[in-house]
């Protein structure tokens, strides 16, 4: 057995820093994921006047349920989707003037469902270029709350961002939601706001946040899921294992239900209090899985699809294509350039079995195409990439540490 440290996770660090910065009082952060991401979001609390004292493995942030402690900002979002989603949100709880723009990558998603969100509960705000994508000016005078309808089927990072701030408005915001994709990210937010004091009522598919603020607290970062996806899958490939601690039966994250998929396929999996285990048995089969809520680790599965004695197809991940590129195109793409014959469609990708050949994996700048074909390369040697310091986004060491692990189950 080996055992994998995977970094904290970027989603439930960049959702405390904001609970954090909204919190009365002083919130201690532990073991954060320090990235790309991760220093941006904190950079943009900082631009916007909020303390955030930061150390190794710990971080402090002095909560101001009043909003911003500065009038008027410019925020540089770099390629982060939640700090271009989760900010503005938070800048326009205060008062003042906040400007945010992002990363020609950035400018390119969208932002429009919570822009929309934001102006029908009387927020006054502006597009500079493109509607519905960053740069975007708030001019902040709080929010009233109240109701609002959303769409969450582009990102549910959008119904997210409204929750988070929902109780810093006067009155409260009632939600009601259509479309929702990656529905587990939701529960990580619902979860997280009750850790910092905050009960939301769900009736169907309308969700309740009483107005009244947060409360601080100390906070403990869990292992990245979607990261830790690489290794378990690398450990299905190659018949190694792999344990990655503090991702046991009660992990937050729904990308934990990624090894669900690898024991259909032949891997054995054991998930236990505190850690998830995954031994490959030499035998990957074929599979068709529904995906669209656990979308982030689709490009790890199509990587290492080849290698399945059927075809692989993966199914109802239409908002992979609104991520930091297209997804479904750019696996494609690579996996036909290695010689595979792959088929897609609007929202779903089939991939059949076959030996891929040594090719240059163009990344789009993806973290998530370099991390998935890094571990498909494990039987693939000569794999090389056009980008592979994209890999910063959410993990900076990654390729180290991957060729540490290789090291250890000797492949």
């Amino acid at each position: 057995m080996s055992v994998v440290a995977v970094p904290g996770s970027k989603s439930v660090t960049a959702r405390a820093l904001f609970l954090a910065a909204a919190a009365e009082g002083t919130t201690t952060l532990r073991r954060p994921l320090l990235s790309d991401d991760t220093d941006g979001f904190a950079e943009g609390l900082t631009k916007l006047g909020y303390a955030v004292e930061r150390e190794p493995d710990r971080w402090r942030i002095e909560g101001r349920p009043a909003g911003p402690a500065v009038g008027q900002a410019d925020v540089y979002c770099r390629d982060a989707a939640t700090a271009a989603r989760f900010l503005p949100a938070l800048a326009a709880a205060g008062h003042g003037t906040y400007r945010f723009d992002a990363s020609a990558q950035m400018r390119r998603r969208p932002v429009a469902p919570l822009t929309d969100a934001l102006r029908r509960l009387g927020v006054d705000l502006r597009h500079e270029e493109a509607e519905g994508h960053l740069p975007l000016t708030v001019t902040a005078r709080g929010i009233k709350g109240g109701d609002l309808e959303l769409d969450a089927s582009l990102s549910s990072q959008f119904l997210t961002a409204m929750l988070l701030v929902a109780p810093l408005t006067a009155e409260g915001l009632r939600i009601r939601v259509t479309g929702l994709v990656s529905a587990p990210y939701v529960e990580i937010t619902l979860a997280m706001m009750r850790s910092f004091g905050v009960e939301v009522l769900r009736e169907g598919d309308t969700l309740t946040v009483p107005p009244g603020g947060y409360r601080a607290t100390d906070y403990d970062i869990e292992p990245d899921a979607s990261t830790a996806s690489y290794f378990f899958a690398a450990a299905a490939l190659t018949g190694a294992s792999a344990t990655v601690p503090g991702l046991g039966a009660d992990a937050l994250q729904g990308d934990l239900r990624f090894v669900d998929i690898l024991r259909r396929m032949g891997a054995e999996v054991e998930t236990g209090a505190d850690a998830t285990t995954v031994t490959g048995t030499g035998r990957l089969s074929g599979v068709t899985v529904n995906m669209r809520d656990i979308s982030d680790t689709m490009p790890t599965l199509a990587a290492i699809a080849p290698f399945a004695d059927g075809p692989v197809r993966i199914e109802d991940v239409y908002n992979t294509r609104v991520k930091e590129c297209d997804r479904l195109d750019a696996c494609a793409e690579n996996l036909r350039r290695q010689g595979i014959r792959v088929e897609t469609g609007r929202d779903w990708i089939e991939i059949h079995p076959g030996t891929p050949v040594a090719t240059e994996i163009t990344c789009h700048g993806d973290h998530r195409i370099a991390m998935s074909f890094a571990v498909a390369g494990l039987r693939t040697p000569g794999v090389t990439f056009d980008d592979p310091g994209c890999v910063k986004k959410t993990f900076p060491e990654f390729h180290e540490a991957f060729a540490a692990q290789r090291r250890a189950w000797g492949v």
